[in-house]
């Protein structure tokens, strides 16, 4: 190419500017690759860190009556099912799971069982719903409730026995009520969120 380049001066300085447009491009793409990149890490930061905290808020409420001992509503949930539609299944079960293990550190190994299981299933079930069909957020809130109390309810049925099949009608009562209010605040929430930059396609 040099020899060519000497040999033609204009076609050289020509492909010169080419491949220095080239690299140009290369790098800007590298860039904002890069940049996408360290945006999302910052939002499933960011994501995980407020699970955490409505998760140590829900611990400051009093224990729902006809609740299993270590079992909670799940209000927390709603962070996870705003991230597996937003930013996708993998990083919602990621949060999940930082939210399991916050509890296994902070509340013992009962409500830490119950915290992973539920978070994981309910999660899972979310994510799928998300992606696969076009229900409501308030539908969703709701199998992702019901898939989290069951959870907790197996969790319950192996540390304690078939006792805990008494907490049927409570858990399905509190994943009906639970779950709304998670997917209605979520329907509200949700263009706002939508608005952020690193969510933009």
């Amino acid at each position: 190419m040099d020899s060519l380049a000497a040999r033609d001066p204009i076609r050289g300085s020509l492909e010169r500017r080419v491949n220095a447009s080239l690299r140009k491009k290369h790098l800007k793409i590298e860039r904002t690759s890069m940049k996408k990149k360290a945006e999302r890490i910052a939002l499933i930061g960011l994501l995980g860190a407020l699970a955490l905290v409505l998760g140590i808020l829900e611990n400051l409420l009093p224990p729902l009556p006809g609740m299993p001992a270590g079992a909670k509503a799940g209000l927390s949930n709603l962070v996870t099912m705003f991230a597996a539609g937003a930013i996708g299944l993998p990083a919602a079960l990621f949060i999940a799971a930082i939210k399991g293990l916050f509890a296994f550190l902070t509340r013992g190994v009962s409500a830490g069982l119950m915290s992973l299981c539920g978070g994981l299933l309910s999660t899972l079930i979310m994510g799928i719903l998300w992606k696969k069909t076009k229900f409501t957020p308030v539908f969703i809130g709701v199998c992702g409730a019901f898939g989290h109390n069951l959870a907790q309810l197996l969790v319950a049925l192996w540390l304690t026995g078939f006792g805990a099949l008494g907490y049927i009608p409570a858990l399905a009562l509190y994943s009906v009520v639970c779950g709304i209010c998670t997917g209605l605040l979520l329907q509200v929430l949700l263009p706002l969120l939508e608005k952020l930059p690193v969510l933009r396609k």
